[in-house]
């Protein structure tokens, strides 16, 4: 069973969630303020953070902050205000994982929780290697030959995206969910842009390994022949 903490100085929006979570399966695990919430991190074991902003003592940025200094692989939603797109940027920036708007449908909560347990699942539970190249979800790291080759985030989560579904195209729209979020306010050139950075990068000869564009559909990684 997963164990969510949520984090809120109101405690009618904590019986709220406890209720959505209680429902979905979860065990919880409740805090009133950000310093409150950072000490039941380490008598707890939590596997996702709902997090608000605005709360005494320590508000829900400089908990992201902290918390990402010692909890790199815990996911963490912030409930922000409608409209504080500000809000919005800042808690990405610190390392929340995701944002829900204030007032929020039970449904799209419970689903943006699946959601984020899914990719850090994945991401944890798995290191893949392919053609010279080795990448470890736990450390993020990506080698070639036993040199970290320090990729920025979004380049990494693409790159080990494609080599977990090695030989299998993913679509335009799965990847962009994937990497960016379903809610995701861009465009496909994003995705583009990064896969020209991949590209760049590696080279089939020195690295063992491609990436094919699928027409209309995807992009696809493939060992080199």
């Amino acid at each position: 069973m997963n164990r969510a903490l949520v984090v809120d100085d109101d405690p009618y929006i904590r019986e709220l969630v406890r209720t959505i979570l209680m429902r979905e399966g979860y065990e919880v695990v409740e805090a009133g303020d950000g310093r409150d919430a950072f000490n039941k991190l380490g008598a707890d074991r939590v596997d996702i953070v709902v997090l608000d902003v605005m709360m005494p003592n320590m508000d829900g940025f400089e908990f992201c902050a902290t918390a990402r200094r010692y909890y790199e692989d815990l996911p963490i939603l912030m409930l922000t205000a409608l409209g504080e797109t500000a809000q919005k940027v800042r808690g990405l920036d610190l390392g929340a994982d995701d944002y829900l708007v204030k007032p929020f449908e039970a449904e799209e909560l419970a689903a943006r929780l699946r959601a984020l347990l899914k990719r850090y699942k994945k991401n944890c539970s798995q290191q893949v290697s392919f053609g010279a190249v080795q990448m470890d979800a736990l450390t993020h790291t990506c080698q070639a030959g036993g040199v970290d080759l320090g990729l920025p985030m979004k380049e990494y989560e693409l790159l080990f995206a494609l080599a977990s579904a090695q030989g299998r195209t993913l679509g335009r729209r799965q990847l962009i969910d994937d990497i960016w979020g379903y809610d995701f306010e861009g465009n496909e050139r994003t995705l583009d842009v990064h896969i020209n950075r991949l590209r760049e990068r590696f080279s089939e000869e020195h690295d063992g390994f491609r990436i094919v564009t699928v027409r209309g559909l995807g992009y696809r990684l493939e060992a080199a022949q």
